[in-house]
């Protein structure tokens, strides 16, 4: 099954059936799913094997992939095969031209040989079309080979049975470097792993043993060494290494990994060992999902390939009644002889199989959808894919989004010197603010406030040799900050609320808050009994890759729109660093979808690019909907439009170039496929045409679009990567 003209084919025997509901058609699979209410399946299965398509059942457990691969190869007897009518067919030629007779013996034997030796399947294939009622391009060439023998052009019809065999096998071999894109996918996790079996892990209480991956359970404890794959979704439990996740995220260079992170099927062990637990079933791997969401949307018609076949259902009858017109009517009216009619009918009946025109779609969706994935974005279907080049406006979420969703300290900056002067100036030389930092560290090491532990994490960031200092008296300020005593003094931490209480605010110590705030800071002050001592920033730090997102966004003509609901002079601070015009903030869920609703309608198509939970009613409003960070994430993969598997906002802009080259591609072919049909047709009524020319002009348009549909796949090649540099990376930078 690999041509649309197969599908007609099916459809037309087994939706009549009594008990089937629906039929879903994988053609680059090669996988047919009957949603029926029978008992027995063994009707549809003979239904199947009258068509000539010898089905192999898959059972609930099995995947796509346990169906053996397609050799990518001809076989030899094929070869042979093809070979000899090739032989045969160009000694009838040339014995017919240098005799000048097109049914001599030696003629008639050479043709007969190569029908024989190339022809039979398509008559075969011929018969069970016509026995179906249904036009394909078997029954066409069936049809062109029965006529050219009628009216004696033996040789001809010899010729053209084998440059259709041929071009024939030539067009598999080519859909066959489509599927093993999608192939690819699937063959990344390893057939075993290594497990501990027998023990808790202590050394002496058991043993590292090769299991399948299919009989490890959760929960078990795998291995996995430098150079080996990781076979199985799994948490680190022990052991340190830099993985390479390119199959799943897209980044290019190798992660780090310690105990706590997240290791993903089919992701390389690029150094190091490390040790882990199973968190999901084969089955319920990341890889295995992306692997399915991919499936799912290959089978899924783009609007494209809808109008292309509704287009070929009609255009083919059409055809096929002017070429019965055209050997009745032709002598009739315009005069001559019935056979040089017959002949012309001939010709225009195989130009007129449609099969590049319909072939030319999901070949080239297929090869863009394929390219996608291999860059960490997972499109949901051919009409996602399509419609990306339509976006206008791109609306993001600040947080996790076009920031890390973290704080991080920014500033440690000391507090105004006039701040004293209500008090008085201190007998004690000023603290330097590393100091400071260390004692605001000591304060907040007890606290888990995010705002704590972002000052806890700068300050050992900033003096990683340095020890806490020991805190007595602490106490939690609910809604101000912390206390605590360090040495015999009593030490303050908390916000501009707090520095009031205490009474030792001043104009310049304002204004220094106030200019924080301004830029989307968080400000929090250290106060000693008499006065403040410094002053601390914390924010959400933004993403290195979020300004040249929202350049290549504009580079495209797309209006980047921040959303968040942080408060307004949060959101402008942001959208200032990156460039942002339109910032819109204290928004809540049902804003930012009714900010989404204003877009579409301003813009005409909008995109909202969030978290795939928080975000999931602008995700939803939204004309594509891409859920970030979704590695992992079985809500995001399942529910978002786009999900892009790491947390790269560039590849938004990717997956909208990626669009504009795939919808570039189909028309192209689409243009190729009818225009070459357009030019032989002429020829065809004008005389000029053969029917090896006809058979060129559609198997030849049928590689052609092929060709050109695979071209999609190598859309990022030769492209500067869309990657996130690793820790480990830059640590060796």
């Amino acid at each position: 099954m690999d041509c649309p003209t197969e599908e007609r084919l099916i459809r037309n025997r087994l939706e009549p059936m009594p008990g089937v509901v629906r039929l879903d058609f994988d053609l680059l699979a090669r996988e047919l799913t009957v949603h029926h209410r029978l008992d027995d399946t063994q009707p549809v299965v003979a239904a199947l094997r009258a068509l000539d398509m010898a089905p192999r059942a898959l059972d609930d457990s099995a995947s796509a992939q346990a169906v053996p691969p397609a050799s990518v190869g001809l076989a030899l007897g094929q070869k042979l095969l093809l070979a000899v009518s090739g032989v045969a067919a160009a000694g009838a030629e040339v014995l017919a031209w240098s005799t000048g007779r097109e049914t001599s013996l030696l003629v008639l034997a050479c043709a007969v040989i190569s029908i024989a030796c190339a022809g039979l399947p398509t008559l075969r294939k011929g018969w069970i079309a016509l026995r179906n009622f249904t036009i394909n391009i078997y029954f066409l060439m069936s049809l062109a080979l029965i006529g050219a023998v009628a009216i004696g052009k033996w040789p001809e019809a010899a010729m053209v049975v084998f440059l259709f065999a041929l071009a024939e096998e030539i067009e598999a071999l080519s859909l066959e470097r489509a599927r093993q894109a999608i192939r690819a996918l699937t063959a990344l996790a390893p057939e075993t792993a290594e497990v501990w079996q027998g023990g808790d892990g202590a050394p002496g209480q058991g043993e590292w043993r090769e299991c399948a991956v299919g009989e490890v359970a959760v929960g078990s404890r795998i291995r996995v060494r430098t150079g080996q794959r990781v076979p199985l979704d799994a948490r680190v439990i022990a052991g340190r290494a830099a993985l390479d996740q390119a199959p799943i995220t897209g980044e290019s260079l190798p992660v780090d990994k310690e105990t706590g992170a997240a290791l993903y099927a089919g992701s390389i062990v690029v150094d190091g060992v490390v040790e882990a637990l199973v968190t999901a079933a084969a089955k319920d791997s990341t890889l295995a999902r992306i692997a399915a969401a991919v499936q799912e949307a290959q089978a899924q018609r783009a609007p494209t390939q809808r109008f292309v076949d509704q287009f070929a259902r009609y255009y083919t009858p059409a055809v096929v009644v002017l070429a019965v017109v055209l050997a009745l009517a032709g002598p009739l009216v315009l005069g001559g002889a019935w056979s040089a009619w017959l002949y012309k009918a001939l010709v225009l009946l195989v130009i007129a199989c449609p099969c590049a025109l319909v072939v030319s779609t999901p070949v080239t969706v297929v090869s863009g959808l394929a390219a996608a994935a291999r860059h960490g974005m997972l499109v949901k279907g051919g009409v996602w894919l399509e419609r990306g080049r339509l976006l206008k406006a791109v609306a993001l979420d600040k947080t996790g989004t076009l920031t890390r969703g973290e704080p991080v300290l920014t500033d440690a900056l000391a507090a105004p010197v006039r701040a004293l002067a209500t008090v008085g100036e201190s007998s004690e030389a000023p603290l330097s603010t590393q100091e400071a930092l260390r004692i605001a560290a000591s304060l907040d090491d007890a606290s888990t406030h995010p705002v704590a532990r972002a000052v806890v994490e700068g300050w050992r960031a900033r003096q990683p040799d340095a020890r806490l200092l020991a805190v007595d008296q602490f106490a939690v300020l609910n809604g101000r900050g912390v206390q605590g005593s360090i040495d015999g003094t009593l030490w303050s931490l908390g916000n501009h609320r707090l520095v009031e209480e205490l009474g030792l605010c001043s104009s310049e110590l304002e204004a220094q808050l106030a200019a924080l705030e301004r830029a989307g800071k968080t400000a929090i002050v250290l106060c000693a009994p008499q006065e403040a001592v410094a002053v601390f920033a914390v924010a959400d730090a933004l993403r290195t890759e979020s300004a040249p997102a929202v350049r290549a966004l504009r580079a495209l003509g797309v209006t980047p729109v921040m959303l968040t609901g942080d408060n307004a002079s949060t959101a402008r601070a942001i959208a200032d660093q990156l460039g942002i015009d339109d910032a819109r903030g204290n928004l809540l869920p049902q804003d930012k979808q009714d900010a989404i609703a204003a877009l579409s309608k301003q813009y005409g198509m909008a995109a909202m690019v969030g978290d795939g939970v928080n975000d999931a009613p602008a995700l939803a409003r939204a004309d594509i909907g891409f859920a970030m960070g979704a590695a992992g994430t079985a809500t995001a993969l399942e529910t978002a439009d786009v999900a892009i598997m790491d947390d790269d906002p560039r590849k938004v802009a990717a997956f909208i170039g990626l669009s504009r080259k795939t919808a570039g591609v189909l028309k192209q072919n689409i243009a190729l496929a009818l225009g070459i049909k357009a030019v032989f047709l002429v020829l065809a009524m004008a005389g000029e045409a053969t029917l090896w020319m006809a058979v060129f002009a559609d198997v030849g348009a049928s590689l052609l679009v092929v060709a050109n549909g695979l071209r999609v796949r190598r859309h990022f090649d030769g492209t500067r990567s869309v990657t996130r540099p690793s820790a480990h990376a830059a640590e060796r930078n």
